[in-house]
This record gives C-alpha cells, structure tokens and sequence, in this order.
C-alpha cells in the first residue's frame, strides 16, 4: 500500500481547491473567482484500494499587504519542505509572468519530486499548452508534466496514478471514511464565507472573516448554529446585510443549503454581521480566528 502528502501550491486563483474538491468528489475547500480565497491549510484524504493520499491545499503564493496575507505565503512556503510530492499547479490561460519565477525560485530547493499540473487545457488549444509548458521548463526539470482540467476531471485520473506510483510505501494516516482533518465548525464557516463572497462579488474584498460560535445538535435532530461574519468596517457590515436585510438573508439561505446536504440534517441557521476594525493586522483577532503562525 502506498501513502504520502501531496503539496498543492501556486499562485492565487489557478484552481487548486478546485482540484482538490474534484479528487475527493466532496466540497472541502471553497472556490470562489476572487484571488486569495482560501487562508490556511486544508488538508483533504482520498483514499481507495492503492493506498491514501493526503492533499494540502494552500493558499497562493503572493506578495503580502498585511499580517494575513503574511500567514498565507508562510504556510504555503512552508508546505514545499514538509511533504512526498508537490504539485506546483498553473493556469495556461494566464501569461507566465514574474509570480511564476518567483515561485519557481522556491521550488528550486524542493528535495522532493516537483509535478507540474497545467490547468484549464479545456479553454485553449494544444499548441497553446505546448508552447505555454515551455516557459516552466526552460527554468525548471519537472519530475511529471500534466495537462488537465480541475472543473472537468480531464486527466484527474492519470494524475492519480502518477501520484501513487512516486510515493513510498506506508500506512493508512487516517480512517478510511475520512475526507479532511479540518474540523466541522471550520468547514461550516468556510462554506459561508464562500456565499458571502459569491454573493457580494466586488462590493466587498477579502476582508471578511467568519466565526462559528456554537453547533450543537438539539432534540429531534435539528442543528443550532451561531455564526458570526466579520468585516473591517461599517460601509462593508451594511454590504453584507444589505437593504432590509435581504443580502444577509440571501446569505443564510443559501449557506444553509449546503450545510444541510453537508451534515443531513435540518439546520436553524442564526447569522450576524460584526466590525472587527483591521483585523488582518491584528495579530489577536488572527490567532482568534484560527490563523496562527
């Protein structure tokens, strides 16, 4: 049996959670189209009869502008040296650039096999891939080089068995029902900060936050949830509730919906919106928010 980490890492908004959601068959990272989405690391476990695979999906690799985005490229960097395999994916519909050097620089130093995964090939021809996976080797030798598309599934099967076939030998890390470590409280405020973003497009930047403060299960089987959304100023706190209400309404809604689906079970959804001034320079309204260094 075969086991191992995988590393996925990139730049911002190239579809790694996308990915990861696609090879898990399961929502466990958010997608949105806006850059930076997801913060920390996310780790997602596909497992089956060659062994068990442990994905860490991380945020991109970016030039910081704040104590956040700090956290961010340090628990990307950090995931090159910790794993069996990186997967180092890119965009072919984005022009190589200097973000792509930067992080090539990077993975230079890998000690360990370094994939290049070539995304959205359904949106462009194969002279285009071709001439696109040239710019990466002329800077770097790949261990694998493999087109794919992470919202179709194109090639998603062949990057599988590769990825077995270069990993060691080892034991089931975690139980085989298991599809991520992260806990459930985390997932649920994932899944409404994902609704928030979609639903407030560029009304309001990355500067939101949410917060689950109780779930728990009541007689009956119904879920209480209490969550808090967190914005950086006034003008964004009435964005998110919106005229009357109905923006944060929508939110709860559809946020609903899929912790729903997700936990099988009804839920009572009670939703807040607060101001947290600057919170992504604020090094105790990060650690309280679950970003700690």
């Amino acid at each position: 049996m075969k086991s191992g980490f995988v590393s996925i890492v990139g730049r911002p908004n190239v579809g790694k959670s996308t990915l990861l959601n696609t090879i898990i068959g399961h929502k466990i990272a958010i997608v949105s189209e806006k850059p930076q989405t997801t913060r920390t690391r996310i780790q997602g476990i596909h497992t089956c009869e060659k062994g068990q695979i442990i994905f860490i999906d991380t945020p991109g690799i970016h030039k910081p502008k704040h104590r956040l985005g700090e956290y961010m490229v340090k628990v990307s960097t950090r995931s090159i040296r910790e794993v069996d395999i990186i997967y180092y994916m890119t965009d072919v519909t984005r022009p190589f650039g200097g973000g792509e050097q930067f992080i090539l620089s990077q993975l230079k130093e890998a000690t360990v096999p370094v994939f290049l995964l070539v995304n959205k090939i359904d949106l462009v021809n194969e002279d285009k891939v071709q001439e696109y996976v040239q710019s990466f080797v002329n800077h770097m030798r790949f261990a694998e080089i493999i087109p794919l598309s992470a919202t179709k599934g194109i090639n998603t099967d062949f990057l599988l068995e590769k990825t077995f076939n270069g990993l060691p030998e080892g034991p089931l890390y975690y139980p085989e029902e298991d599809l991520t470590d992260q806990p459930l409280p985390f997932i649920v405020a994932e899944l409404i900060r994902e609704k928030a973003l979609m639903l407030t497009r560029d009304e309001v930047p990355h500067s939101l936050a949410v917060e689950v403060e109780e779930l728990t299960r009541q007689p009956g089987g119904k879920v209480y949830l209490r969550a808090v959304i967190y914005t950086e100023r006034d003008s964004q706190k009435g964005i998110i509730i919106g005229r009357n209400g109905q923006m944060l309404k929508t939110i709860g809604a559809q946020s609903r919906h899929d912790i729903e689906q997700m936990l099988q079970a009804p839920v009572y959804l009670d939703l807040w919106v607060k101001v947290k001034k600057n919170w992504r320079d604020n090094e105790n309204n990060l650690n309280q928010l679950g970003f700690r260094g």
